[in-house]
């Protein structure tokens, strides 16, 4: 019974989420969301001959263009828009008159195929076709078809970037690190999300996201970490000692604020700011836990070589956080990232991780 009931409410949730309209005799609702769409035309052309001009007044401030190259470009957008909207309102003036003629049996106006089914998912209001569909995507006639934002304020990227890790002990970079840089490293993955900060501007840009951080320390010479108490040291085991690494692995939060300049790209259904082959410079924070911290040993005893993985808190903290700066071209950008938190709590001197290399936003 319980089962039946179960099935029962997954069924009609099913039917809630995802609609299925198909052809109807229902043509006045139809006609309402032509209408509506009519004003959302009005709205996107405005929208967009107000950047246009806000364009054309910010190369006027920068001595660019003269006062009068500006107000005949202003005119000569203007004029485009004004068109553009009595164009695009005369083709749903021409689909409504179609779907008041015959009642709403016509055939599908953009590929001459009868209109046999309509799916969409998500949730929404399906009369004035502001609709929004599950993942952006949306079913009809077989076909899958994607909706086009006109304007998108935020975009995301896969965040990769990996290079050399050091310390500065005591907060005197003079002070000397007694690890290998070469062989200290730190690998980081992540996914972020970039929203424009202003409506009409793409100069500043705030990033977001979520990643995963992998530090290493390799100390110089025949030295690994060993625990004393509630204090992590650096000490000669008495054996040959092939590779000795730390590796602390994080789970953190970045944010920062971008800077730099855009390309606007316009079509008639939507504008986009791209930042690709320009530069940026970003610079924030970050803060996160801890998840890991363990020592991998190769070295050498009685004629053997032996691999050990050892997993302890070595006194790292439950907490990192710090400041990261990068600056770059596109996707391609130089990354430095300077730890506030200790690498290891309790010390008798800090240790704050300092880090160097590229990231790519993919």
């Amino acid at each position: 019974m319980k089962s039946s009931k179960a099935i029962y409410l997954f069924l009609l949730w099913g039917l809630m989420v995802v609609p299925l309209t198909a052809q109807t005799t229902d043509y006045e609702g139809k006609i309402r969301a032509l209408n509506l769409k009519k004003e959302k035309i009005k709205e996107q052309e405005k929208a967009a001959l107000k950047a246009e001009i806000e364009g054309v007044e910010t190369r006027l401030r920068q001595g660019e263009i003269t006062p009068t190259e500006a107000q005949t470009a202003k005119e000569e957008f203007a004029r485009k828009r004004a068109l553009n909207i009595e164009n695009r309102i005369a083709i749903i003036d021409n689909q409504i008159a179609l779907l008041e003629r015959n009642k709403g049996q016509q055939l599908d106006i953009q590929n001459g195929e009868p209109e046999v089914a309509h799916i969409r998912i998500g949730w929404g209001n399906q009369d004035n076709e502001e609709f929004e569909q599950f993942f952006g995507f949306s079913i009809k006639n077989g076909e899958w078809k994607r909706e086009v934002k006109y304007d998108r304020r935020t975009y995301s990227d896969l965040v990769m970037a990996f290079g050399l890790n050091d310390v500065i002990v005591g907060g005197d970079a003079g002070n000397g690190s007694p690890y290998e840089i070469g062989s200290s490293r730190f690998f980081e993955l992540g996914w972020q999300w970039r929203t424009r900060v202003f409506e009409n501007s793409n100069w500043l840009r705030f990033h977001y996201g979520i990643s995963f951080q992998f530090n290493g320390l390799s100390p110089e010479g025949n030295q690994i970490f060993v625990t004393n108490g509630n204090q992590t040291e650096l000490v000669d085991p008495g054996f040959n000692v092939r590779k000795a690494k730390l590796r602390m692995d994080n789970l953190i939060v970045p944010i920062s604020f971008e800077i730099g300049p855009s390309r606007l790209r316009e079509k008639p259904n939507r504008i986009r700011y791209s930042i690709h082959r320009q530069f940026r410079l970003g610079f924030g924070g970050y803060a996160g836990l801890n998840i890991g911290t363990r020592q991998k040993l190769k070295y050498d005893q009685n004629g053997e070589r032996i691999k050990d993985k050892l997993k302890r808190d070595y006194n790292t903290g439950d907490v990192v956080y710090g400041l990261h700066l990068y600056a770059g071209v596109g996707g391609t950008l130089i990354y430095t990232r300077y730890e506030l938190s200790p690498f290891f709590t309790n010390a008798a001197v800090d240790q704050n991780l300092i880090s160097l290399g590229l990231r790519f936003d993919l």
